[in-house]
């Protein structure tokens, strides 16, 4: 078990250290081309939620996140310990989810700084995070999860 809470540790320590990174080094707007014109950092802070949504509404994502941290560890201690996949798809969602909720706490703000476009249909991502990732990945993973156990309930009953 302590190597579950160990995942949503790590995603929270590097999303943290990322974020230091950034404030300390780099001005806010500034753009740092990593892999030319994919790939940059660009210090940018976010008060809403994903893409700038309900911006102002901090007391909203503190009750939000409270909820869903209390509703992840329930799940995982209820569900989430019987199935390795799952239990971690649900640190990855419960450090994501730490991680942009004490940038909020502390700073009142998001800091994002990962870049992207999106190569064939030149879509300029949204700028994200490490814990955005991290929720993005762990979202992701859930839905692999979902479709693995259906396949596996439709195994058991044919």
């Amino acid at each position: 078990m302590i190597v579950y809470y160990a995942i949503a540790a790590l995603v929270i320590g590097l999303d943290q250290l990322t974020k230091w990174l950034v404030v300390k080094n780099m001005e806010l707007g500034e753009h740092i081309s990593v892999l030319d014109p994919y790939i940059a950092l660009l210090s940018h802070r976010n008060r809403g939620a994903a893409w700038g949504m309900l911006e102002g509404k901090m007391w909203l994502f503190f009750i939000v996140t409270i909820v869903v941290v209390v509703a992840i560890v329930y799940f995982f201690h209820t569900e989430g310990k019987k199935d390795r996949l799952l239990g971690m798809s649900l640190m990855l969602l419960l450090g994501g989810a730490i991680g942009n909720f004490i940038d909020r706490l502390v700073r009142g703000e998001v800091v994002d700084f990962i870049s992207v476009l999106i190569p064939v249909i030149n879509y300029d991502f949204p700028i994200f995070n490490v814990a955005d990732a991290a929720l993005t990945i762990a979202v992701i993973l859930i839905l692999l999860h979902v479709i693995l156990d259906e396949k596996k309930k439709k195994k058991k009953v044919s």
